[in-house]
Formats: structure tokens, C-alpha cells, sequence
């Protein structure tokens, strides 16, 4: 019990000063690269030219395999989001923050496209991405913008739950929002902002009755502490992970159903979910400390997302006309090496480039306009916070 006060004063005066634990930043980055990864292969084509003659060639395979963990990513990002925000007051400023770099690039790349030709202005097309409200349910941007000013309203009933109906609830979630879609196909019961509430519910939970003084009557002290058991626990949920994608392979070949990403295909399949816990408790674990290299890296990854997502007109020049991920990938039938290099160098190139561009939105936009706010609300508590 001593010890595990002790990681909790560590983890609070850390997060007092100003700057969070670099394991879980770095955790941020890995998961961003994943995510990237995945959109390397769903969204430049690579998926139509996997057919059942070839889905189980070397370069199909490993593009699969590539390409699997976008949806346990955006678990992982919730989580994250959960684990520090329970605790946390949400202000003006932490909602502008989100919300104004989200339509930042939104506008920024939606004028450049039309204004090099690459797409054609139409007044509802820009409209829709400034306001976001046809994808809020569906895509995870919009909907985590919807989902972000619940998070007080959370904190509340969170706070009046003991361990138990905690614990009850999130077992409820699971079987309603996971379970029954993974095994039993039935009807989605969560929209995306539906499903990032019942994610908080998890990693609130890991923080108020694992972490904290509280003691935990339905498990051991330590359980949610063990690097070991839960770096164990990661790559066994890995393996499966994987596992069941090149079994969805081979059904496609037998049977021509895709159902390759059947057990991580969304965010609330249980492979996902499953790999999203316990990659981020290892991380969580880790205990790195501060390193500012790797949070002012991390700093950028929401920006990271925003860019090299932004848009169909930006998955199009990104993933066709730059990188030209489909004909690597036929290529790729004769000669694997370099379909493996052009992966892995175009998505790490690419993460480096956006870092940097956001790095600079950062430095020229977003810290001085939040020096003006600043001065503009300073002795305004009303201003300041929103609940």
C-alpha cells in the first residue's frame, strides 16, 4: 500500500507541475504511428487490391498485418484522455485548444486544395468540414469534439459511484458495446461518442480505484501495477490480434468474405478493446519519468492526426500521388523488401514532417493567440472555466 501511495504523490506532483509522465507520451507516439500505419493501407486503395488470389501472398499479408491497429489506437487515445481527465477540471481554454487547431487545418488545407486546383470549391463540401456534424457518431475527430464537454458531467457520476457500481457499470458496457457486436454480430449499441464514454468509464476507473488510496477489495493491491504481467498481457493480446487478421485471410481465400479485420475492425471490437487496456497499463508502468524531447514530440501528435487525415482530398495526395501506396504494394509481389521499406520509411517520414509543421503552428499561432486570451480573461474565473 506504502509503495503504491508513493507512485501516486510521484504521478500528482508531476502532473502539478506542469508536464505528464514521457511512458505515456510515449505511448502517444506509438500509437499515432499505428494509426498511421493503418491508414497507410485502408485508405490509399491497398485493400481493394488485396482479392482472394492474392490475400494470402508474402506482400498481402504483411500489408494486413501492417494496417491492423488504427481502432485500437483511437481506444488507446480515450483512454489516455480518461486516465488524466477524471481528475482534472475542463476549462474555456483546454476546449478551445482542441477545437480551434481542429478547424486551423481544416480551413488551411481545404483553401490550398482549391486554390492549387487539386479540388473543387463547393459551399456545402467546406461548410460540412467546418462544422463536422455529418461525421459526429462516426468518425473519431467529430465525435471526440462532441464527446469532450461531457467530461465534467462524467467526473460527477463517476464520483458518486463506489468501486463496485463502477466496476458493475463497465462490466454492462463491455457486454452490451463489445461482446455481443464481436460474437453475436448484433446491432451497434454506441455511436463513437457513445462508445469514448464508456472507454472513460475504464480508465477512470484504473486511476480512482487503482492508483489512488482507495483499497480494492475485488483484486489484489498491485494487480494494475505489474510491468511485467501486463507487458505479458500485451503481446499475448497482440498476438491474437494478429492471429485473427491472418485468419480472416484465409476465410476470404476459402469463403471471399472479408472478414480479415473482423476482431479489431472497430474500435469496440474486443481485440481492440482488449489490446487498448493493456498496452496502455504496461505503459502506464513504465514510470520513465520526464524526458522533454519525447513529450514535446508527443505534443504534436492530435496535430499529427489532423494533417496527414485531414481529408479525402489529403488521403488522395498523400497516399496516391505521393507515396503511391497501391503500386508499391503490386510491386511488392515480386520484390517484398522494398514494399516493406516504402512502409515503414513512408509513414515515419510522414510523422516527422507533420511534427514539424505542427511544431511550427504551435510556436506562430497557437502560444501567442493563448498569451492574448490569457491577458483578455486574466481575473475572470467565469471566463476561465467552463464547470
Amino acid at each position: 500500500m506504502e509503495k503504491r501511495l508513493e507512485h501516486t504523490l510521484k504521478f500528482n506532483n508531476q502532473t502539478r507541475g506542469g508536464y505528464r509522465d514521457s511512458s505515456i507520451e510515449l505511448f502517444r507516439i506509438l500509437v499515432m504511428l499505428c494509426i498511421m500505419a493503418h491508414h497507410y493501407v485502408v485508405n490509399s486503395g491497398i485493400t481493394d487490391a488485396i482479392t482472394t488470389e492474392n490475400v494470402l501472398s508474402p506482400n498481402a499479408v504483411f500489408a494486413l498485418l501492417f494496417g491492423w491497429g488504427g481502432k485500437t489506437g483511437i481506444n488507446c487515445f480515450v483512454l489516455i484522455t480518461g486516465y488524466y481527465m477524471c481528475k482534472s477540471k475542463i476549462s474555456l481554454k483546454k476546449y478551445l485548444k482542441v477545437h480551434l487547431e481542429v478547424i486551423f487545418y481544416e480551413f488551411i488545407f481545404y483553401s490550398i486544395f482549391v486554390l492549387t486546383g487539386y479540388e473543387e470549391f463547393q459551399l456545402k463540401a467546406f461548410l460540412k468540414s467546418m462544422l463536422f456534424t455529418s461525421y459526429i457518431g462516426t468518425e473519431f475527430i467529430s465525435s471526440y469534439l462532441v464527446f469532450f464537454p461531457f467530461i465534467p458531467f462524467l467526473n460527477l457520476f463517476i464520483k458518486a459511484m463506489n468501486e463496485r457500481q463502477h466496476r458493475y457499470l463497465i462490466g454492462i458496457c463491455l457486454l452490451t458495446g463489445s461482446f455481443l457486436q464481436t460474437f453475436l454480430n448484433a446491432a451497434k449499441s454506441f455511436t463513437y461518442v457513445g462508445w469514448f464514454m464508456a472507454l472513460y468509464l475504464i480508465a477512470s476507473y484504473i486511476r480512482l480505484w487503482t492508483d489512488g488510496a482507495y483499497e480494492n477489495k475485488w483484486l489484489s493491491r498491485d494487480f494494475f501495477s505489474k510491468r511485467k504481467l501486463w507487458g505479458f498481457a500485451t503481446v499475448l493480446m497482440l498476438l491474437l490480434s494478429w492471429g485473427s487478421v491472418l485468419a480472416g485471410a484465409m476465410a476470404y481465400a476459402i469463403m471471399g468474405k472479408r472478414l480479415y479485420y473482423h476482431f479489431v475492425a472497430d474500435s469496440n471490437k474486443l481485440l481492440a478493446v482488449g489490446t487498448a487496456i493493456c498496452a496502455f497499463l504496461f505503459f502506464k508502468n513504465l514510470q520513465m519519468g520526464y524526458s522533454k524531447m519525447i513529450n514535446k514530440i508527443a505534443a504534436s501528435v492530435f496535430g499529427v492526426l489532423m494533417i496527414h487525415a485531414n481529408s479525402d482530398a489529403m488521403r488522395r495526395l498523400l497516399w496516391g500521388d505521393l507515396f503511391d501506396n497501391v503500386g508499391a504494394f503490386e510491386r511488392g509481389a515480386q520484390h517484398m523488401g522494398p514494399f516493406i521499406l516504402h512502409a515503414l520509411g513512408s509513414v515515419l517520414a510522414l510523422y516527422i514532417i507533420c511534427t514539424l509543421l505542427d511544431m511550427v503552428r504551435i510556436q506562430l499561432i497557437e502560444k501567442p493567440f493563448f498569451r492574448w486570451y490569457d491577458n483578455r480573461v486574466k481575473g475572470c474565473k467565469k471566463c476561465l472555466r467552463l464547470f
